[in-house]
């Protein structure tokens, strides 16, 4: 069964940072990798540590939306946003991350990598050649959240026009309806049977 240890060891300079969590049988680890070693720390860890599945690949997007949440009503004045950017488990430098899941078939053994998209280019190399099922996950990436794949086939969009402006799922995106009337789960709320208004009067 590989560890982080393990993980480290055949990652070497590349690793920027890790995170381990859980207890034995179900931990839980996070690494991220130097936008430079992206392509090569896939590899590798299929080649090197038998982690030959390939959940997931998706982005993130750290910014705090400017337009507040989703679910808060619009027309109520709040106080200003908070526009500090935190980053999640093993940090980063950047606002857009691309992470990925992977796992040993034969130990269960999962590990989540990360890496920091650049914000000068938004681009980083594509897995397709080592995994892939990164090809659907890629394209979609590239739709939602406008980063690049150096070495992908065909970034071409899979769910909006081909002249679509913008990128839905960047928080900077704006949800003109939800600007114009709040999520309506906060505007339907009925009580429910059996709350805390019938409590009183029951034995």
């Amino acid at each position: 069964m590989s560890s982080l240890a393990d993980i480290t060891a055949v990652l070497g300079d590349a690793v920027e940072d890790t995170f381990e969590r859980g207890t034995d049988g179900n931990v839980d680890t996070w690494v991220r990798i130097k936008t430079s070693a992206w392509r090569d720390a896939g590899r590798l860890l299929r080649e090197k540590l038998g982690y030959d599945y390939f959940c997931f690949l998706s982005a993130i997007d750290w910014m705090p939306s400017p337009y507040g949440r989703g679910e808060e009503d619009p027309t109520i004045e709040r106080e200003p946003i908070d526009t500090t950017i935190r980053h999640g488990y093993v940090g980063g430098s950047t606002q857009m991350q691309v992470f990925a899941r992977l796992v040993n078939h034969r130990t269960h053994v999962g590990v989540t990598l990360k890496v920091d998209v650049p914000e000068d280019s938004m681009t980083v190399d594509s897995w397709v050649d080592i995994f892939a099922g990164a090809n659907w996950h890629e394209r979609e990436t590239h739709e939602m959240f406008g980063i690049n794949f150096a070495g992908h086939p065909d970034l071409r969009n899979m769910y909006l026009p081909s002249d679509f402006e913008g990128h839905p799922m960047r928080k900077d995106f704006p949800l003109l309806a939800r600007i114009v009337k709040p999520w309506p789960g906060i505007v339907d709320v009925e009580p429910l049977p059996g709350g805390s208004d019938d409590e009183g009067g029951a034995e």
